[in-house]
């Protein structure tokens, strides 16, 4: 009989201290993490829940590890992060990123770069499933993102009309705080970046991403849950929902707005068995 373990990783703040004074609050990301692992449990998953201050880089990576000992052939490991994206320039590979960047999670404590994950999920054994689900923006800059934008649809998801104001409503770490954050950081980033490079590991494991939006796009906070997970959670209506994970994406992208798409990836060895099985399953 398979295994089934879970990480849910929730964080409405960040620690000012290491993020140069901002604190990043936000509203819905501690419920989207307790509503997933509700969910996961009630699918057959052990879970484990990380809030907050214990989002950091330290508990996530155990976590990840724990599993990935534990985990064999034919097991599933669903990780759901909830909180604020961000990006910090890739100067080593930067033909790895389209746009030169890293994508991170922004943990507790620091920034969690795109190459970390890779380097995590690289120790799961061949055959394992990996189901990875991100509520958060990925956005390339701000300036970028507010271009796609019209006044009528950034009021509409934002509340807002006034670009200054759009972080306060959408899960993106500010793209001036991110220059600060990665100047005042820089060597660090880059010897990690370095390390990683010289690492580099290729993911064995089936893993199937769905991420909240596009690259290029904002990712929406809520008064109760994310809009993704929200939506993500309307479509699974319960356990009601039939249909394999390209038909889920498709019906979450199919009630979402059309300036935020979420996005299916799939990555290491992806097997066909996985994507058509029903979602959450063990």
């Amino acid at each position: 009989m398979a295994t089934g373990l879970s990480l849910h990783v929730g964080l409405n703040t960040v620690d000012p201290q290491r993020y140069g004074g901002w604190d990043g609050a936000l509203v819905a990301c501690e419920n989207d993490a307790r509503d997933m692992a509700r969910t996961a449990r009630e699918a057959g998953f052990s879970d484990t829940t990380l809030l907050t201050a214990d989002g950091t880089v330290e508990n996530v990576t155990a976590e990840l590890r724990r599993a990935a000992r534990q985990l064999k052939a034919d097991d599933i490991f669903l990780l759901t992060y909830s909180g604020h994206g961000g990006q910090v320039p890739n100067t080593l590979r930067p033909d790895d990123e389209a746009d030169e960047l890293d994508e991170t999670l922004v943990l507790y404590d620091r920034e969690f770069l795109d190459d970390e994950l890779h380097r995590e999920f690289a120790r799961f054994a061949e055959g394992v499933r990996i189901l990875t689900l991100l509520d958060c923006c990925h956005s390339g800059t701000g300036i970028e993102v507010r271009e796609l934008l019209t006044p009528e649809a950034m009021e509409q998801q934002f509340q807002t009309r006034d670009p200054a104001r759009i972080e306060q409503t959408a899960r993106l770490m500010p793209v001036m705080k991110q220059h600060e954050v990665y100047e005042r950081d820089k060597d660090f980033y880059q010897e990690l970046q370095r390390e990683l490079r010289d690492q580099d590991g290729q993911v064995a494991a089936s893993a199937l991403l769905i991420a909240a939006c596009q690259d290029n796009q904002l990712a929406s906070d809520g008064p109760v849950n994310g809009l993704f997970t929200e939506t993500l959670l309307e479509v699974w209506n319960g356990g009601g929902f039939r249909g394999g994970y390209r038909a889920f994406h498709r019906d979450i992208v199919r009630r979402m707005p059309p300036i935020q798409s979420p996005n299916l990836h799939l990555a290491g060895r992806p097997s066909d068995r996985f994507l058509e099985q029903r979602p959450f399953m063990v």
